[in-house]
C-alpha cells in the first residue's frame, strides 16, 4: 500500500490537472452537501423503529388505507372563577373566533360538529334558551343565571351525573369549596396534518410545527377572556420536531469548534489545524446530503450519530495533516506525497477495519442499527476520501512551512546526506 500511495496515488492527484479535478469534485460534493443539509426535513420517524417484517406495519398500513385518523386534538383551557362568569357570553361563542382557520395555520377545524368542536359553555347557552323555565335559578336579561353563584349551580346540574350536558362533565373544575368555576375546557381538533412519503403515509412535522405556534399565538392574542392556555397530547411531540434541527446544527457545530480547537493544540500549526478542521466540517456537510438522498430524516438516533461522526471523521486528516508537518523541505508537494507515503496505508487500514465492523448492521432490520450503519459508512468512507485526497491537495497549494525539527526525505523516504551528516555533527 506504501508503494501505491508514493507511486500511483500521490502522483496522480498532486499533478497540476490531479489538483484542479480533485478540487473540482470536492467542490462539486461541498455544493451537493449544502444543499441536501438544506433540504433535510424533520419527520416522526415512530412508526420505523417497528421490524419490517413486523405484522404491525401491515395493521398500521391498512389502517390508514381503510380508516384514516382525524386530525390532533386541541384543548383550549380557561382559569379564573369571576372571569370565566364574566366572560360567559364570550366563551359560548368561541366557535366564532375558530372558523375560518382551516386552510392555513393553525388548521384548526371548523367547528360544525362534535366530533371537531366541544364547548361546554355553547351547550349551557343552548339549554338556558330552550330550557329556561325549568331551571332553578334566576335568569338576567341576557338569558343566563343572573349571580355567579346561580350559574354554578344552574351549570353543575346541566353538567353533572344524569344532567341535560353530562357529556361536559369533564370539560370544567369547580373550585374547592364548590362556590365557583375554576376552569373551563373547549375542545377542539386541527385538520389531519400529514403527507405522503413514499408510500406511506406519515405526519407533517412542519405544518404540526406551524400550526401549534400559530394556535398559541391566536389564543394569547383574545386578551378579553380569562387567562388560558392551549394543550394537545401531541404538543409535547411537536416540539421535539421544532427543536431537534436546530439541535443537529448546534451539536455537530460545537463538536467541529471543539476539534478545531484540539486539533490546534496536537498539530501546532494554525493553517494545517484550519485545514484539517475545514475538511472535517465539509466531511459532515456531505453526510449530511448524502442522508438527505438516502432519505434519512432528522430525528433522536440520526442526531446522536452525526454528532459520533465528527469524532470518527476527524482521524482520517489529522494523522495526514501532522505526518505533513513533520516532512521536511521546501517542496509542498513532495511533503504531501510523503506523507501519504508514510500515512496513507494506515489511514486506509483503519478506515475499512472500521467500515467491516458496521457494514453487517446495513442489512439488520431494525431501525436503529440500519441507520447507525449507513451513517458510520458514509462517515468512514467520505471521511478516508477527505483525508486521502482532498487534503493532501490542500497541503500541496496551501500547507504552511514544516516544523523546525522536520527532516527532508528522498524520493525513496529515507533522509538525505544532508540530513544524515547534521546527525553525525550531532553526535559527535
Amino acid at each position: 500500500l506504501s508503494r501505491y500511495f508514493r507511486s500511483y496515488h500521490a502522483p496522480a492527484i498532486l499533478s497540476i490537472p490531479g489538483k484542479f479535478v480533485t478540487l473540482l469534485v470536492f467542490t462539486g460534493l461541498l455544493a451537493f452537501g449544502i444543499f441536501g443539509m438544506l433540504n433535510l426535513s424533520v419527520e416522526d420517524s415512530q412508526r420505523s423503529f417497528i421490524p419490517d417484517d413486523s405484522y404491525l406495519l401491515e395493521y398500521f398500513d391498512a389502517a390508514d388505507k381503510y380508516y384514516p385518523s382525524t386530525g390532533i386534538e386541541l384543548a383550549i383551557v380557561f382559569e379564573g372563577s369571576s372571569d370565566i362568569y364574566a366572560s360567559r357570553e364570550a366563551l359560548a361563542t368561541l366557535d366564532e373566533r375558530l372558523a375560518g382557520k382551516s386552510t392555513k395555520a393553525p388548521y384548526i377545524a371548523e367547528p360544525i360538529s362534535d366530533t371537531a368542536y366541544t364547548n361546554i359553555m355553547a351547550g349551557f347557552s343552548s339549554y338556558l334558551k330552550t330550557a329556561g323555565s325549568n331551571v332553578n335559578v334566576t335568569l338576567g336579561s341576557d338569558g343566563w343565571p343572573a349571580t355567579e353563584a346561580e350559574f354554578v349551580t344552574a351549570l353543575t346540574s346541566y353538567a353533572g351525573f344524569g344532567g341535560a350536558g353530562s357529556q361536559y362533565n369533564r370539560d370544567f373544575i369547580l373550585s374547592a369549596d364548590a362556590k365557583s368555576v375554576d376552569v373551563v375546557v373547549v375542545k377542539s381538533e386541527y385538520v389531519r396534518l400529514t403527507k405522503q412519503s413514499g408510500d406511506k403515509v406519515i405526519d407533517d412535522a412542519d405544518s404540526q410545527i406551524e400550526a401549534m405556534d400559530e394556535t398559541r399565538a391566536l389564543v394569547s392574542s383574545w386578551t378579553d377572556l380569562p387567562q388560558r392556555f392551549t394543550y394537545s397530547e401531541k404538543f409535547i411531540g411537536i416540539e421535539s420536531f421544532k427543536v431537534i434541527k436546530k439541535e443537529l446544527f448546534l451539536n455537530v457545530g460545537l463538536a467541529i469548534l471543539a476539534v478545531a480547537i484540539i486539533v490546534f493544540f496536537t498539530v501546532a500549526s494554525p493553517m494545517t489545524s484550519f485545514l484539517i478542521t475545514i475538511n472535517v466540517a465539509a466531511c459532515i456537510i456531505e453526510i449530511l446530503g448524502f442522508m438527505y438522498a438516502l432519505g434519512i430524516v432528522i430525528d433522536s438516533v440520526s442526531v446522536i450519530n452525526m454528532v459520533l461522526a465528527v469524532g470518527l471523521s476527524v482521524d482520517y486528516s489529522a494523522h495526514v495533516g501532522h505526518c505533513f508537518m513533520v516532512k521536511g523541505g521546501e517542496d509542498k508537494n513532495k511533503r504531501a506525497l510523503e506523507a501519504l507515503a508514510d500515512m496513507g496505508a494506515s489511514v486506509l487500514n483503519g478506515a475499512i477495519s472500521t467500515f467491516l465492523a458496521v457494514v453487517v448492521l446495513l442489512f439488520s432490520s431494525s431501525y436503529v442499527f440500519r441507520v447507525l450503519s449507513t451513517q458510520f459508512a458514509l462517515t468512514v468512507g467520505l471521511g478516508v476520501l477527505h483525508g486521502l485526497v482532498g487534503l493532501p491537495v490542500m497541503l500541496s497549494v496551501l500547507g504552511p512551512k514544516p516544523f523546525a525539527s522536520a527532516k527532508d526525505a528522498d524520493a525513496s523516504g529515507k533522509p538525505t546526506s544532508t540530513d544524515k551528516a547534521s546527525d553525525e555533527e550531532l553526535d559527535a
